[in-house]
């Protein structure tokens, strides 16, 4: 009786822990698989504060992000239906077993203000990140250590279709979401938004305070400075870096900041309080931006001319590359100069667009998905593309949802209609079999019986003896 409950106990735990981790891996590699280039944008700066950016190929950040995503949406799948256990397990500790110690690294000396494991969706500070660590590294353990009693919702024979069509889902949310836009926007510039509120502090509210660190050199050696302590000209500038030296509120948009190239004047007001339509062409790196849509954006850019509609290119690239840009494509648009770590929050696509009215964004655009003169017929007071787009998350997390799961309700009624009534029907085969083998067997031990008795009685025809002593000899 004791061994029986200690089962029980550990099986709950096992399926607890299971649960746990199955919820934490969907959810990190699901918000991770809509924001392929958010993901890639965190790994760049893990390995920039590691030292280890030239390590790598240009292409590894993007690719390990997409592979990583896929791996724990997978894991957090097989988990859920109990399919794979000893492999799905055996991930969840692995990456458990990576992940703590670093995010208590992260904790301790914060070279990246958040680990990023749940994307924009979920910010966690680096000691919040640990702490969820911590539980889910126990979590794993215990569903590793008791993987054999984790409860199926699926059948041997077909949790492979699971996990192939798992695979093949992740992978295609994550490449259509970096082909066009995420289908899911986390940050504070999705569509609908206001910059301008956007940037609003409240009233009475504490701004954070930043202080600068200067690095100079003097005869080879390197000191940090404040402006407190700044030395003489002898000393020669190497760079320059800001912390933050007390919290305080943060507007969620706090470094929007449009500089005009042409006249070196900061527009940002003008454009966020002009009643009219303004283009905003986002390229936060000009020299690595995509030119095979060039002749789309030339046109709409003349198209917003013909109207009276405002135009900006936005960049954070210096002027020697907005050059060649121009010569590469023609471009005769306005170029403004802005952060760049704010341009890839504002659109994931480079180039990408944006069309916003009276600081609000109306809607955006990947570069695969720009507007063309079949749909720019007339004005945009006339056209449904000058509306704000309608934009609901609960309606796209919810389709997104059916698109995952009507599959696997299908692969589920041919395991329970086809699988299991197969492996039922095959069960009751051999137990038929074996009660039939069971009645020969039972039969051929009678008749061995019966014969057994037969030979130890005799039987009415047998031949009687005769006995002769008695007979008179001649």
């Amino acid at each position: 009786m004791k061994d029986k409950n200690l089962h029980i106990i550990q099986k709950v735990i096992a399926n607890i822990g299971r649960f746990l981790l199955a919820a934490s891996f969907i959810f990190s590699g699901f918000v991770k698989a809509v924001d392929p280039l958010g993901f890639q944008y965190k790994i760049q700066d893990y390995l920039t504060a590691f030292g280890m950016a030239s390590w790598f190929p240009s292409f590894f950040p993007l690719l390990g992000g997409i592979v990583l995503s896929a791996i724990e949406f997978f894991v957090g799948i097989s988990l859920f239906f109990g399919t794979r256990r000893t492999l799905a397990s055996s991930l969840a500790l692995m990456l458990m077993i990576v992940m703590t110690p670093l995010t208590f690294y992260l904790a301790l000396f914060d070279p990246v203000s958040d680990c990023g494991c749940f994307g924009d969706a979920w910010v966690l500070t680096n000691w919040e990140t640990f702490g969820k660590n911590v539980i889910l590294l126990l979590a794993a353990i215990e569903a590793f250590r008791y993987r054999t009693m984790l409860t199926r919702f699926i059948s041997v024979k077909m949790e492979w279709l699971v996990s192939l069509y798992t695979l093949f889902f992740v992978f295609t949310l994550s490449f259509y979401c970096l082909d066009r836009l995420p289908v899911l926007d986390f940050r504070p510039y999705k569509i609908g938004k206001n910059i301008q509120e956007g940037m609003t502090m409240p009233e009475g509210a504490k701004p954070n305070v930043y202080e600068s660190i200067f690095i100079l050199e003097k005869n080879g050696e390197k000191k940090e400075f404040t402006l407190d302590n700044y030395p003489d000209s002898t000393w020669t500038f190497v760079d320059t870096r800001t912390i933050l030296k007390e919290k305080g509120y943060e507007p969620a948009i706090h470094d929007f900041s449009m500089m005009d190239l042409n006249t070196g004047d900061d527009i940002t007001q003008d454009v966020l309080t002009d009643m009219g339509y303004t283009f905003l062409l986002v390229a936060h790196r000009i020299e690595e931006a995509d030119d095979s849509n060039i002749d789309l954006i030339n046109e709409i850019y003349d198209y917003s001319v013909e109207h009276g509609y405002k135009f900006y290119c936005l960049t954070s690239s210096p002027e020697e590359q907005i050059e060649l840009w121009k010569d590469k494509t023609g471009a005769e648009y306005p170029f403004c100069q802005m952060d760049d770590i704010t341009l890839k929050t504002m659109v994931r696509s480079n180039p990408g667009l944006m069309l916003i009215k009276n600081g609000t964004i109306l809607n955006k655009w990947s570069d695969e998905d720009i507007p063309d003169e079949y749909v720019l017929t007339d004005k945009l007071e006339n056209l449904p593309l000058g509306q704000q787009k309608m934009v609901s998350d609960a309606h796209t997390v919810g389709y997104v949802f059916l698109w995952f799961i009507i599959p696997l309700l299908l692969v589920l009624g041919v395991d329970v209609l086809v699988v299991r009534r197969r492996e039922r029907k095959f069960a009751r085969r051999k137990l038929q079999e074996e009660a039939l083998k069971a009645a020969e067997a039972q039969k051929l031990t009678d008749s061995a019986q019966e014969l057994a008795d037969n030979a130890q009685k005799p039987t009415d025809n047998a031949p009687m003896s005769v006995d002769n002593s008695n007979e008179m000899k001649p």
